[in-house]
């Protein structure tokens, strides 16, 4: 089972600005092909990090305000927060060896 969580507007700052650990958050939606593309990838970065990177799932149709508020103008979008703060985006598919050397970086 995976250890992805999904983040909506109302557990935002709780599972993401409250976090004790580096949170990578996946802006995605179920008609894109590159976020289709990545979900596996980004499913075992959720499983391998559990407890020291947490990974939430934003869905930009479902969660619209997220979606403004951190300006997504393009999907798959991959944002870091860490210590209650943005710290990294990044927009457009990436390889697994990418993925996991950002899932990485922010530990």
């Amino acid at each position: 089972m995976s250890k992805e969580i999904t983040i909506t507007s109302a557990n935002f700052d709780a599972e993401v600005i409250n976090a004790s650990v580096p949170v990578l958050l996946d802006f995605w939606a179920s008609w894109c092909n590159p976020c289709k593309m990545i979900a596996p990838f980004i499913e075992q970065i959720a499983d391998e990090y559990n407890g020291r990177l947490k990974v939430g799932k934003i869905n930009v149709d479902e969660e619209n305000e997220l979606a403004l508020r951190h300006n997504i103008v393009s999907i798959p979008t991959l944002a870091v927060y860490k210590n209650g703060g943005l710290i990294f985006t990044q927009s457009g598919a990436l390889p697994k060896n990418e993925l996991i050397k950002l899932a990485g970086k922010y530990l």
